[in-house]
């Protein structure tokens, strides 16, 4: 017989054990769930207590394992849109640099995306820049990184994607292609290569020269280097034995002036460097001046809210300045559906987001996608396609 202390002790240890079961199992449900509210409430806000590099390692842990429930519902047509031969069920993209090493593809694809963009990958192995590398500027909604092309190679980012291409039910997926560090900025061999790699296996295909954080890549934008490195890319592209010549995109910077723009859209008008789009754009080195955070003047690419209205402004610009006859994909603090709204209207055909995955997690995807639905609804527009470029006609 137990005593009336070692009954109270055997209850409370039951009783502890149930909740403890129950408050895991009813956490693990609303992760698994996707819901928003436990995401913005306890997921995210423990997420933000851990170093942010750290913290980016999780989310991709999680993707990987797919550890969280496949979207039941199929897209609105109104989201849904084709373009390069490929059908899209909504416009709303992962972009690049949140899976590096094509680890996470499926569970992204399972979270709702509409496509799945990995990278940069760079042909040998290579670490990157020292640690610490990434600061997220809470007060900012952005983040600052300077990670330098972390890549694990061609080699191993190869398998992934090919055996991520074979399975039935995949996303559509986009290799972003850069250089190692101890390249010659002026040699185009390891574009060529990546694009030899992944070509018979990848959706499309990208070209980063706008990385901030890879000492020189930048001039690559230059008009003179710019037109030798497409047009050797392109000469590459089109040697590929595969029955459909994967789409080739080239991703600019924020940071370009005027006559920059204007060079960038003449060599991508040209027949020999007539790339298949363009993705605008990538981090930004500029800083507000109503930055906050103390974190604001690390050096490397700023992402996030601030970019927002530079990268929107930047769509319209390459839209008017090609006549809208290359498709641009929008990137740059998207966070809602008005965010995803304004860079069609812009001229986006599709548009990408990142740093709002990694400050609001999984149930962002959905959301914005349910906005940009009721957006279009309102504005009497039937789908997507209808919208892209209004704001910048006429301008």
């Amino acid at each position: 017989m137990y005593s009336r202390k070692e009954k109270i002790i055997k209850q409370l240890t039951a009783l502890a054990t149930i909740s403890l079961g129950g408050t895991t199992t009813f956490a693990s449900l609303c992760i698994w769930n996707g819901n928003e509210n436990f995401y913005r409430d306890y997921v995210m806000p423990f997420t933000r207590r851990l170093d942010p590099e750290t913290s980016h390692q999780l989310a991709v842990f999680t993707m990987k394992h797919c550890l969280i429930k496949k979207q039941q519902n199929p897209d609105p047509e109104s989201l849904s849109t084709s373009l390069w031969g490929m059908n899209f069920s909504n416009p709303v993209g992962m972009a690049a640099g949140f899976d590096k090493q094509a680890e996470a593809i499926q569970g992204l694809h399972r979270t709702g995306f509409g496509f799945v963009e990995i990278g940069s990958v760079t042909p040998e192995p290579q670490e990157g820049n020292p640690k610490p590398r990434v600061f997220r500027l809470e007060e900012d909604n952005a983040i600052v990184n300077r990670y330098g092309f972390n890549s694990e190679g061609h080699e191993a980012v190869y398998s992934r994607v090919k055996l991520e291409g074979e399975k039935q039910e995949r996303a559509i997926i986009g290799v972003n292609l850069g250089k190692n560090k101890l390249s010659s900025m002026g040699d185009v061999a390891d574009y060529v290569d990546g694009v030899k790699k992944f070509g018979a296996i990848a959706d499309y295909l990208v070209i980063n020269v706008s990385s901030p954080n890879t000492l020189g890549l930048r001039g690559l934008q230059q008009k003179a280097e710019l037109e030798n490195l497409i047009s050797c890319v392109l000469e590459a592209r089109n040697k590929l034995s595969v029955p459909k010549l994967p789409p080739l995109l080239l991703k600019v910077a924020p940071d370009l002036n005027e006559d920059e723009k204007r060079d960038i859209a003449t060599v991508i008008l040209k027949e020999k460097c007539r790339v298949d789009g363009i993705i605008v754009c990538n981090t930004t080195i500029s800083r507000p001046s109503d930055l906050k955070s103390e974190f604001k003047d690390q050096t490397g690419g700023l992402s996030g809210q601030p970019l927002k209205d530079i990268s929107t402004r930047c769509i319209g610009d390459f839209y008017r300045l090609t006549g809208g006859r290359v498709p641009i994909v929008g990137v740059g603090g998207v966070a809602s559906g008005q965010d995803a709204f304004e860079k069609i209207l812009a001229g986006a055909s599709l548009v990408q987001l990142y740093t709002s995955f990694a400050f609001h997690g999984p149930p962002v995807v959905r959301r914005i996608k349910r906005e940009l639905d009721e957006i279009l609804r309102s504005k009497g527009y039937t789908n997507i396609t209808e919208a892209i470029g209004k704001s910048s006609l006429g301008n």
